[in-house]
């Protein structure tokens, strides 16, 4: 909810609201004499990813400002608090806090990022999708400490675990049907209780591999948030906050604190939810919103530290009840002063990582950015980076395993590359994920639903230099029943090598281990055959980097549209 003027968004009743609405009337002095609200300040970021230091770059503004960075994080989170009464403060987080991080976190198995957000002050945190990357014992071991099973502790000293709760209400084991950790925590403020439901999306185990949701089963947010709320009331909690790993978009001209045009997930579940949820806190988009959907203050604060956002809860002393919320986004700039325990951990870990980090690996002859192209209003199209990391993992399994064709899938390419020399640490952090490359056998049959699926998903496969197709915008789009019914790539229009593909013909074809296992809803590649797993994407990456530098943007060709070729 967007009100101009005004600073926060909010929700609830006010006093003034209750007597318009009917409420007895009081004279003062029986107004004076009820107990005053208890006022309760949540901190609540999403989406940090690792991201101790500074991010550069797209990923490192928002709102016309630089912002994040750990350092200056915690600065804030500590000046915000003195702001209001620390002892009503809770410091809340919806998810991927970790995964998908810069070199510095994920060297180290992400131990450095839970260890600073324990140090910031961190009290709950919901999982996200991100959590399962290195499957749930993983998950288990950064919640409760321990060095890691194979690589140890790799900076010389224990992992103690995390300072804070994961919540996990919506991830169950598949055996027992018992929730993987605690789905929810009760935090009592001067006597008043206030209860934490943490969930991911339940479409987790679609983009994550396999092998990081083995043995779990996800179930639907709404109904798990409200079988959560019902048992929260029954233990006496009527203030109840859910942290939720999902999230939605507003229109482009909405600012950090606006809801202008609201879509996505988070607006149905919101919906859905029981008229005892009064605050969701929601992530996963790298969204920045502040809204009021179905009467429940909905707030997501962007990605990678960039955004904390400030909710002020009025409770009933009496009842526990929420009698208003309202939030505000707050930018994390980069003026204040930086925590020096953070600036501390930075560097011990920093020094640990040695001079691995600052190898130079490549040269770019401009910047490679990882935007997508727009193809008919959408951005269903190329980027120039995922182009060359798809042309990339082509070199690696060509000779050795004849593939003739590759595809990257867009949300593994996790940041943009500068022109000039390019180190291992910025490598590392366009590809984190360490998935390993699999070439697979697809008819061309085949190859043509995987290309009509990126229709359904609504994410495109960047293809390597040796694949162009043509795409009808007012082609038939397939269901996700049948992908293989659309029409919108045009038949006859897919080549490889610059020869039209054979639909009944054997192509060897080149992708990550995630999309082999149907990542991103690519359930058509499932069906290759004769795979075979090769070496690590980025290290297909760095090698291509060396040896092609110095490697320029390549044009974005690859993908076209009837408009742009014209029927014969």
């Amino acid at each position: 909810m967007s009100i101009p003027g005004m600073r926060r968004a909010a929700v609830g009743l006010t006093a003034l609201a209750v007597a318009a609405l009917g409420a007895v009337a009081t004279t003062p002095e029986q107004a004076d004499a009820r107990p005053k609200p208890v006022d309760v300040t949540l901190l609540a970021l999403n989406d940090f990813h690792g991201n101790l230091e500074p991010p550069s770059g797209s990923s490192g503004t928002i709102a016309g400002q630089t912002a994040g960075g750990v350092e200056y994080l915690a600065t804030h989170l500590a000046e915000l608090r003195a702001a209001a009464k620390k002892k009503n403060t809770i410091t809340v987080a919806a998810g991927d806090l970790i995964g998908a991080s810069p070199l510095l976190s994920a060297a180290f198995h992400d131990e450095p990022t839970i260890e600073a957000l324990s140090m910031a002050g961190l009290d709950y945190a919901s999982v996200g999708n991100h959590e399962f990357d290195e499957g749930a014992a993983e998950l288990l071991r950064i919640q409760n400490g321990g060095c890691h099973p194979v690589d140890g502790c790799a900076d010389g000293t224990p992992y103690r675990g995390a300072g804070f709760q994961y919540l996990s209400a919506n991830a169950f084991k598949t055996a027992t049907g018992r929730p993987l950790m605690a789905p929810y925590a009760i935090h009592k403020v001067q006597g008043v209780k206030v209860g934490f439901i943490g969930m991911t999306l339940e479409g987790t185990p679609q983009i994550v591999s396999q092998q990081g949701v083995a043995g779990l089963t996800f179930t639907d947010e709404a109904e798990t948030a409200n079988r959560y709320a019902r048992e929260l009331r029954r233990k006496g909690v009527q203030t109840i906050v859910v942290l939720l790993h999902e999230g939605g978009a507003q229109a482009t001209t909405g600012g950090i604190n606006d809801c202008v045009g609201m879509t996505g997930p988070i607006v149905d579940i919101a919906n859905r939810m029981d008229p005892s949820i009064d605050v969701v806190v929601s992530g996963h988009t790298h969204q920045a919103y502040n809204c009021n959907i179905n009467g429940k203050l909905v707030t997501s604060a962007s990605s990678f530290g960039r955004l904390v956002t400030d909710i002020d809860l009025k409770i009933d002393r009496r009842t526990g009840d929420v009698l208003s919320a309202a939030a505000n986004n707050v930018v994390v700039t980069r003026d204040v002063a930086k925590d020096p325990k953070q600036t501390e951990l930075i560097n011990r870990y920093k020094t640990v990582l040695g001079p691995v980090a600052e190898r130079q690996v490549g040269v770019t002859s401009q910047a490679l950015t990882k935007t997508q192209e727009t193809l008919f209003g959408t951005t269903l199209g190329e980027s120039p980076l995922g182009n060359v990391i798809a042309d990339a993992q082509l070199a690696a399994t060509d000779d050795e395993q004849n593939a003739v064709a590759a595809f990257m899938n867009p949300g593994g390419v996790r940041a943009d590359l500068d022109a000039g020399p390019v180190t291992y640490e910025e490598a590392f952090t366009v590809q984190p994920f360490a998935n390993n490359l699999v070439t697979l056998d697809l008819t061309g049959a085949q190859l043509y639903c995987v290309l009509e699926q990126q229709f359904v998903t609504g994410k495109t496969l960047y293809p390597s230099s040796t694949v162009g197709y043509v795409v009808d915008p007012n082609g038939a789009t397939g269901t996700v029943a049948d992908p293989c019914s659309g029409t919108r790539v045009v038949r006859g229009s897919l080549t490889i090598g610059g020869t039209v593909v054979d639909t009944a013909a054997t192509y060897r074809v080149t992708v990550n281990n995630f999309l082999s296992g149907g990542g991103d809803g690519f359930s058509a590649l499932t069906a290759g055959t004769n795979q075979v797993t090769g070496q690590i994407d980025l290290d297909a990456f760095v090698a291509y980097l060396t040896a092609q530098s110095p490697v320029s943007a390549p044009a974005l060709d690859r993908i076209r549209t009837t408009a742009e070729v014209p029927a014969a």
